[in-house]
């Protein structure tokens, strides 16, 4: 044997080994993985194997029931005139937890045991739950039911009993193994190898295939010619659905429970609206198929960053055209613009649109040794949800719970979702029967096209002629053949299917030119399309159940840390069907709706089914979620005050008129548990009146239903000082620097006046001290005219004496000269009035200097007259002994500019 495949064999035991040493996982979660591993040595039965993931989560949680006894009991509580499954009065004995661990495990092993006793892999099967039984060292042989005396193996056994005897009589047929009882197909088998579809009698029904090597999803080889799966899986007992709508064909019935109407169906003798939505559903699938190549150039972006975040799905075939993308493949998805638990964009990654494509054909595909669908998603669960939650909470508003409970909860959650996901989507395929892509496609090329009338090859139940996709062997096409046989045929340009590829491991069948009616569907050759009808898509139905359950499970549609990815490594390996992916590449989920569109879309790109298939299988996936979580809840909570709502979902579940959606009323409760107390009832806005002027506080404020004592809550605000009854919105202003009438203006609408500080008591105040007040103030003045505010003696009172000074403040010094006049720009003069007759003299401008000083008196006579000064400044002397009084100075620059000014001497 291969080293590899040791290690995949004894992986499953190292991985559970692993969890029992380090207590990190409960015993559910041990049993569900060995139910996985068991369902990918059995034969590829997706229905089948989600009643027994559903039928196994029922162990698990009625032995939690019984030992907890917090929640309602499902089977154990079934009382139908073909079960009676009470189980009353067990008495544990010991330790708890090892007793749920025990009957647990019996439960499990004898539910795992019974399924799989048809498996072609049994014996591997049986080996492996033997060896794990034996690791907790359980006795295999104790199939006691007696478990009167506490035996908690006896209690597994029973209750596995319960749910074996439920399951022979729930209308699966599993006592002849699952086989149909009545569904014959209606038309005769294709064999995929050979060309066109000429046993294609219904284009519209569900045709089988014959493969001279045909090997089911798990690698198992089955017979030849594909049996019908499961096509009345409608008659199996569900969970959550009810009242079907039971259908007859050949005096048999086919119960729907969900009924989504027929799919558009092909008119072969006239074209008609519904004909042509048929045709663009199959033509999509080829133009999706031609971007399943490597050496394909477009470059997309698959992270959240660029893929998820679908907004809504079509109401009808009819919006399927805007939904999908025709040319580029793809949603109308826009992608998340940053991760909600880091607040950070999500890392681009940028890979060829032909590996993607690929790779999700693939992997969601479930191919050969995998879990089926609803397998996958429980694993999916298990290694992105489960083991990444460290703090668990059911619904997410739950308190926290244990691993045990949480796996309870949530694998019959899962398990109930998927399991009636099985019996809408098989229930819809055995009625419908809908036709798969390889027949239609090769169906309608054999046909013809039925784009123009006035070509060759024209019949209304042919495919459209579109350029670069669809069109017409020609007489120089590479494909006319040697005998120019195939002129006028329809040709593809699309992947190009098994024939065109050698060595799987080594090679690719590329994108090119093909005639239609040897187009295959992306799978292995010993596979090629599923053995039962397309409409609807399993695919869809399954992850879209999962996907909004693991939602309500977790109380968020994102992963946990936003993001989950599966790796993909670049090898020949991962695709089984052929070569590839050609680079590294990682699956990115930001949601658990993303997968699960995902997923609906690898089944396009596989050729596996149209987008008519598709959005059924998803709406109908969203309804059975909500359906079934709502039945969950009653079972896992109890409804204490009978108002019909659970405890988990009921803020007050011991008074019943307190519920989700009950009526608001003003009583400070939160009657409808929003969270929010006394909502959607008029509120009156009270305000605190401390200071009782009869106006409330503008920082105080209480708004309520309730009608409060008008002594201290009042109606009226406004009050800016609710401690001081003067100050409030109907009070005088007043001049003392408080907003006395709560307008938010201090001493405002009061006549204000100008007052000037008087530093020197004269009654006269200085103009550059100046401040405006509604009161007088002390030592200020209502005079400003102050020309000197040191000296008391001067002011506009006082008498003008010679002595240089404006004694009087009117600007002229003695009565003589203006003050301005004894001042000019650009020059200091100093001093001036001078009481020795000496003058300095200055200019302010470096570039200019004084080149001639002279001074006369008032009658005109040269008193001094000094030339070729040449300096920037100079002084004068003129006798005061001589010269008294008033004189007159040209001043002369150099630049010859000549500037006046009087001098005083005293």
């Amino acid at each position: 044997m291969k080293p590899i495949k040791i290690i995949l064999k004894i992986l499953p035991f190292l991985i559970l080994s692993f969890y029992q040493i380090n207590g990190q996982r409960s015993i559910a979660y041990v049993w569900n993985n060995q139910m996985l591993e068991s369902i990918k040595k059995d034969f590829a039965r997706p229905p089948v194997h989600a009643r027994n993931l559903y039928h196994l989560s029922l162990v698990f949680y009625e032995v939690w029931t019984i030992f907890e006894k917090k929640s309602n009991h499902y089977i154990l509580n079934d009382t139908s005139s073909f079960l009676d499954c009470r189980i009353k009065n067990f008495r544990c004995i010991g330790s708890k937890d090892s007793a749920i661990h025990k009957a647990i495990s019996y439960g499990a092993y004898r539910i795992i045991n019974q399924r799989f006793k048809n498996s072609p892999g049994y014996q591997t099967i049986l080996a492996d739950i033997d060896k794990l039984m034996k690791s907790f060292n359980y006795n295999i042989l104790d199939n006691s039911l007696d478990f009167s005396n506490g035996n908690a193996a006896a209690l597994g056994n029973a209750i596995a009993n319960c749910i074996i005897q439920y399951g022979i009589k729930d209308g699966s047929n599993e006592e002849n193994n699952y086989a149909s009882k009545i569904y014959l197909p209606i038309n005769d088998s294709m064999i995929p190898t050979l060309p066109g579809n000429p046993n294609l009698k219904h284009p519209n029904r569900w045709q089988p295939l014959w493969l001279s090597r045909n090997i089911d999803q798990n690698g198992n080889p089955i017979a030849a010619l594909q049996k019908f799966q499961s096509p009345e899986w409608g008659n199996v007992i569900p969970f959550s659905l009810a009242n079907p709508k039971n259908n007859f064909r050949e005096g048999q019935i086919y119960p729907i429970y969900i009924d989504p109407g027929s799919f558009p169906l092909l008119d072969t003798s006239k074209i008609t609206k519904e004909s042509e939505e048929f045709k663009w559903n199959m033509e999509l699938v080829l133009a999706w198929s031609s971007h399943l190549d490597p050496n394909d150039t477009t470059i997309i972006d698959i992270s959240p960053n660029g893929l998820g975040n679908v907004k809504r799905l079509p109401n009808d075939v009819s919006e399927l055209s805007q939904f999908y993308d025709f040319k580029r493949g793809g949603d109308g998805s826009t992608g998340y613009p940053s991760n909600p638990y880091t607040n950070l964009p999500y890392k681009k990654q940028m890979v060829k649109r032909g590996d993607y494509t690929r790779a999700i054909a693939q992997y969601w595909a479930d191919g050969p040794e995998t879990e089926t669908p609803p397998g996958h998603w429980y694993s999916i669960f298990n290694k992105y949800v489960t083991d990444r939650i460290g703090t668990k909470k059911f619904a997410g508003k739950d308190i926290q719970i244990s691993e045990l409970e949480w796996d309870v909860k949530a694998y019959l959650c899962l398990g109930s979702a998927l399991h009636d996901a099985a019996i809408a989507a098989w229930g819809i395929k055995g009625w419908y029967d809908g036709v798969r892509p390889i027949s239609a496609i090769r169906y309608m090329a054999m046909k013809g096209q039925s784009s123009d009338p006035q070509k060759p090859a024209y019949h209304p139940a042919g495919l459209h002629l579109i350029d670069g996709l669809i069109e017409l062997v020609t007489d120089n096409d590479p494909l006319r053949g040697d005998s120019l046989q195939n002129i006028n045929k329809i040709k593809v340009k699309v992947w190009r299917g098994i024939p065109n590829i050698g060595d799987p491991l080594t090679s690719n069948a590329g994108v090119g030119w093909i005639l239609a009616e040897n187009w295959w569907p992306f799978q292995e050759k010993t596979f090629v399309s599923p053995p039962f009808a397309g409409y609807i898509s399993g695919h869809s139905t399954f992850s879209r159940a999962a996907a909004d359950i693991l939602t309500y499970i977790t109380g968020s549609n994102f992963f946990p840390e936003g993001y989950a990815e599966f790796k993909i490594y670049k090898d020949n390996v991962f695709l089984r069907t052929e070569a590839g992916p050609s680079q590294d590449l990682n699956l990115q989920w930001a949601t658990f709706q993303d997968a699960a569109n995902q997923s609906s879309l690898s089944r396009i790109w596989g050729g596996i089914h149209p987008p008519m298939d598709d959005i059924p299988g998803r709406k109908i996936g969203i309804e059975i979620a909500k359906k079934v979580f709502s039945k969950a809840k009653k079972l896992f909570y109890f409804d204490l005050d009978q108002d019909g709502f659970v405890s988990i979902d009921d803020c007050d579940d011991t008074n019943p008129k307190i519920f989700p959606g009950a009526k608001e009323y003003c009583d400070l409760i939160d009657n409808n548990c929003n969270g929010v107390i006394d909502d959607s009832i008029q509120n009156i806005s009270y305000f605190a009146d401390f200071d009782q002027d009869g106006f409330g506080s503008i920082n105080i404020k209480l708004d309520t239903c309730i009608e409060l004592d008008s002594h201290f809550w009042i109606l009226k605000s406004g009050d800016c000082d609710d401690l001081d009854s003067t100050i409030n919105p109907l009070a005088i202003e007043k001049c003392d620097k408080l907003d006395n009438n709560c307008d938010g203006f201090i001493n405002n609408n009061l006549n204000f006046f100008s007052l000037f500080k008087d530093l020197d008591n004269d009654g006269f105040g200085n103009d550059t001290m100046k401040i405006d007040t509604c009161i007088s103030l002390l030592g200020y003045s209502f005079n400003g005219q102050d020309c000197n505010d040191q000296d008391s003696l001067i002011n506009p009172n006082s008498k003008e004496i010679q002595d240089g000074i404006d004694n009087n403040c009117d600007g002229i010094i003695d009565n003589i000269v203006s003050i301005k006049e004894l001042f000019i720009e650009n020059f200091i003069i100093f001093p001036n009035p001078s009481s020795d007759g000496i003058f300095n003299f200055k200019i302010n401008k470096k570039e200019i200097i004084i080149h001639q000083i002279k001074i006369t008196d008032l009658q005109g006579k040269i008193i001094m007259n000094e030339d070729n000064i040449d300096l920037i400044s100079s002084s004068i002397k003129l006798n005061p002994n001589k010269f008294k009084g008033l004189f007159f100075c040209e001043i002369v620059l150099n630049n010859k500019e000549k500037y006046f000014i009087k001098l005083i001497v005293l």
